[in-house]
């Protein structure tokens, strides 16, 4: 008897960094007006996606002593454009990246319960933290944080902010119209709790009841081996990137074998990786739309700032089409950007530098050729049919549970994708024709979580 299909789980990433939007192309719109926001929701609702994902940005990131184009300028308040996105979908699920570095648990755990009522359960957090000073000076206590104690803080952080979602059991408040009177008693009842541990020493009363999922779907983004547990432990779903269909299920395997020592089960962690696409009516034309959008994504400026990241060394003066430089990078804190995590995805650069030159030797590529090369980020290109066929393997072959989309044209990159290959998957019946629930968790499979009810009436 043979197995059913794994049904696809499909997102829409809204890019605002790390070069992926070409934000110079004329179709490209705003990245702070509303109606970018409004536009892309709405395609993705139409399309039947799962969710809309925010990334966050808590400070301009700078390079040289200025904001450059690797960076979309101006991120608004992820809340604001999230309610507001509630207001103009119906089912499409919200998703918004909140820093637990530098945020308190009241009142983050007070925006999501809101967020999820506003939008009748369609609320996810991303759950991020932060290593890093220079982000952290927009804040009172700045980046006090050593990097051991990031993940140390975030898991106190979700569970503090689990024990406020759970203050509220139910529908807990009596109200008497006739004698205006609501019910409850200060100091005990709903909303009363109380978080003591080496982070946090909070108490009150949680002002948001119970929200329609009970607790936003909690995401987890990171590949480290402390992300990894901290998604085994606690998320919902994991935010990955992996380009292959072999380092995919790699990392499939292993997440999903961590989840049984936290007393978890396979279908309670979803793994969905970024991915973008370049699309075609031809196998070569879809080819050569992906080489145009590479070339725009590292302009010339874009690969000398890559570049530079890795050497940690200013190389203004260097020319993007001439040679990868033959000095050394210099090893220890990367002084050169200010806020970019992906500094330290270079663990050995004197060694990623040589593997640089000697892929410039062998295919006679430029030092932007090479950046072009080794920052490759289009994981699906072909026709619709190809690009349907390969996230259909990928799903199937257990190396995803679907996809985090990231066009590079924002606001309406999104719209071929859903036209084009969103029919073939439903054709397929591997992707939902219509919306069967009406909440984000629904949406994904995931049951409502158990109401641990920590709260402590003091």
């Amino acid at each position: 008897m043979s197995r059913p299909r794994k049904q696809i789980h499909l997102a829409a990433h809204f890019p605002g960094v790390n070069n992926t939007t070409v934000w110079s192309d004329p179709r490209s719109g705003s990245h702070i007006d509303f109606d970018s926001f409004r536009r892309f929701a709405q395609v993705a609702e139409r399309a039947k996606f799962d969710f809309l994902f925010l990334a966050e940005g808590l400070r301009l990131r700078e390079q040289n002593g200025r904001i450059y184009d690797l960076d979309v300028v101006g991120r608004p308040d992820t809340f604001a454009v999230l309610a507001a996105l509630a207001g103009v979908t119906d089912r499409l699920g919200l998703a918004g990246t909140i820093n637990s570095t530098f945020n308190e648990p009241f009142e983050v755990a007070r925006q999501f319960a809101t967020l999820d009522h506003l939008s009748a359960g369609r609320a996810a957090w991303n759950v991020v933290t932060s290593w890093d000073a220079f982000t952290g000076e927009n804040f009172r206590r700045g980046g006090f944080l050593p990097q051991d104690q990031r993940y140390e803080r975030a898991e106190s952080f979700l569970d503090a902010a689990g024990v406020l979602f759970d203050s509220w059991a139910g529908v807990e408040v009596t109200a008497d119209k006739a004698a205006t009177f609501l019910g409850g008693v200060p100091g005990d009842g709903p909303g009363r709790y109380a978080v003591h541990d080496n982070h946090f020493d909070i108490s009150g009363q949680f002002t948001v009841p119970q929200s329609p999922q009970g607790r936003p779907v909690i995401f987890q983004a990171g590949d480290s081996e402390q992300g990894r547990e901290f998604a085994a432990a606690s998320a919902d779903a994991i935010f990955t990137r992996h380009g292959t269909l072999e380092a995919g299920q790699a990392f499939y395997a292993d997440i999903k074998g961590r989840l049984g020592r936290f007393g978890r089960t396979h279908d309670q962690l979803l793994v969905l990786p970024a991915a973008t696409f370049a699309l075609g009516d031809t196998q070569e034309q879809a080819e050569e739309n992906a080489a145009d959008i590479r070339r725009r994504q590292v302009s010339g400026q874009t690969a000398i700032k890559l570049a530079e990241q890795l050497w940690n060394l200013d190389l203004s003066d260097h020319d993007p089409d001439g040679p990868v430089p033959t000095v050394d990078p210099v090893v220890g804190e990367n002084t050169i950007a200010r806020g970019r995590a992906s500094v330290r995805q270079h663990t050995d650069p004197r060694e990623t530098a040589q593997k640089w030159r000697d892929l410039a030797a062998e295919k006679g590529l430029s030092l932007r050729g090479v950046v072009i090369e080794m920052s490759a980020r289009q994981t699906f290109v072909g026709t619709p049919e190809r690009v349907a066929d390969l996230i259909d393997e990928y799903v199937q072959a257990h190396a995803s549970d679907g996809f985090i989309l990231v066009p590079h044209i924002t606001p309406d990159g999104l719209a071929d994708f859903a036209d084009s290959v969103v029919p073939i998957l439903q054709e397929r019946g591997v992707f939902r024709t219509e919306y069967t629930g009406t909440t984000l968790r629904e949406h994904l499979g995931l049951a409502l979580p158990a109401n641990t009810k920590k709260a402590v009436a003091s």
